[in-house]
């Protein structure tokens, strides 16, 4: 089982949006509820992750999948 972080797609939404983020070659892709694609640094997807973890915004969920 290969744990690096090209193997997991991040999915944060609502019941009527979802966003998700994943790692290519490159680095870290968004593709938002619209299917645009932007590029981001570790750093932004952690700005996106952390107030849905700690609980500042309970309106937002988030699901990570293991895509081996």
């Amino acid at each position: 089982m290969k744990l690096t972080n090209d193997n997991y797609l991040i999915l944060i939404g609502t019941k009527k949006f979802t966003e998700r983020y994943h790692r290519d070659k490159t680095g870290w892709l968004k593709v938002s509820a619209r299917g645009r694609t932007f590029r981001m640094t570790a750093e932004q997807v952690l700005n996106h992750i952390l107030p849905v973890l700690a609980d500042i915004k309970p309106s937002l969920t988030i699901k990570v999948e293991y895509q081996g």
